[in-house]
């Protein structure tokens, strides 16, 4: 199983799914598709958006593989514009990076 992990990693949602045996794409900073396609959203299985301010790439992770799960793992307020493109939404004052990254794999 294949993540990429968007944004700054605070809550440690990246090395929880590193932990699962998850092999885990880093991108941080402003994102754009080719910085998406540069790290396997082809072919990747999960996308972990802990940055709402870039929740434009929900979109375009949808549209780029269908078949990837999307999450957002921030304490911020989602935008309504992709809240019908998330999988799943999760604060990480409420749930622990690691039991988040546990139920990604099951």
């Amino acid at each position: 199983m294949e993540a990429i992990v968007a944004g700054p990693d605070d809550d440690g949602i990246g090395e929880a799914l590193e932990a699962e045996g998850i092999a885990v794409a880093r991108v941080d900073g402003v994102i754009s598709r080719p910085e998406l396609e540069d790290a396997g959203v082809l072919e990747t299985d999960l996308y972990v958006l802990t940055d709402v301010g870039q929740a434009t790439t929900i979109p375009i992770v949808c549209d780029l593989n269908a078949e990837a799960r999307t999450v957002v793992y921030a304490r911020r307020t989602i935008p309504d514009f992709v809240k019908g493109q998330l999988d799943l939404a999760v604060d990480p004052k409420l749930v622990g990076a690691d039991v988040v990254a546990s139920e990604l794999v099951d």
